[in-house]
């Protein structure tokens, strides 16, 4: 890859070295020391690196170069100088030293080639690391807003209030079970099964309790509807039953709740049964 050197000052001599040895490595083309004919050469050719060539050059001219070095840091140019020791120090002297690379001849022109284009090489790997930089910092940031958003969401799951159908033909019944545990949960009830499949059709519940006998459509029923749904199948289901005979709780359990409670309700026990299921 050959670089972009833009030269310009009153050295030919210089300057056609530039242009004859060192073609191998540079792109290279002159401008005038007119500040608007180089600023134009500047953001048409856009170098690589900006070359001064001395030769006892007038104050007014070097003093003209802060302007052009001032444009070239804004676009990332290095600015070389070429010249004897004199040279070298008037110029360093009168601008304030704003030259990146001084070039003091005696030098070779394969010293000076090669010192410039280690110095291009040398700010093509600090971009190249800035960049590697940037990439990885990009990369920490996404990961970081990635793992702050699964914690956001994690924490919205977590915080939202798990919701209970209780489903029983007695409406005393429901609300002492409503009242039990409207502080943890929010419950919504249904005085039969019929009411509380429609409530499932559109709506979700994280479990529901339901009563074990019912008029019309008693539990039994209801959750095999519940369990043949591939909506519902895996929702969890507690019994209350003011049955104590072995053999009926046998029957109960054989449609597979999660559980079944005895009526009249225990409070503790409720809760307990709840927090196991669905914390």
């Amino acid at each position: 890859m050959k670089y972009k050197v833009l030269l310009t000052g009153s050295n030919k001599t210089s300057m056609d070295d530039f242009f004859i040895h060192m073609d191998e490595s540079f792109e290279t083309l002159s401008s005038s020391v007119r500040y608007w004919d180089m600023v134009g050469h500047i953001k048409y050719f856009m170098p690589d690196v900006f070359v001064y060539c001395l030769d006892r050059e007038s104050k007014e001219v070097m003093s003209r170069m802060v302007q052009v070095k001032n444009e070239l840091s804004r676009k990332g140019i290095p600015f070389a100088i070429v010249g004897d020791v004199q040279d070298c120090n008037d110029f360093l002297k009168t601008t304030a030293g704003i030259a990146d690379i001084v070039l003091q001849r005696p030098m070779t022109t394969k010293a000076i080639e090669s010192q410039i284009v280690n110095f291009l090489k040398n700010l093509d790997r600090i971009a190249e690391e800035a960049k590697e930089r940037q990439k990885e910092e990009e990369k920490k940031r996404e990961e970081a807003k990635a793992e702050l958003e699964e914690k956001q969401q994690g924490a919205s799951v977590d915080s939202r209030r798990k919701h209970i159908l209780v489903v029983d033909d007695d409406v005393r019944m429901l609300r002492v079970i409503k009242e039990h545990l409207r502080k943890s949960y929010d419950v919504a009830t249904a005085i039969n099964g019929k009411l509380a499949l429609k409530f499932l059709e559109s709506k979700q519940t994280d479990l529901i309790l339901l009563d074990y006998v019912m008029p019309e459509e008693d539990g039994p029923s209801v959750l095999r509807k519940i369990h043949d749904n591939p909506d519902t199948q895996n929702l969890p289901v507690v019994f209350l039953t003011g049955m104590t005979d072995r053999s009926k709780i046998q029957e109960a359990l054989s449609e597979k709740p999660q559980g079944y409670l005895l009526k009249p309700i225990d409070r503790e026990k409720l809760i307990d049964t709840v927090e196991k299921i669905i914390g």
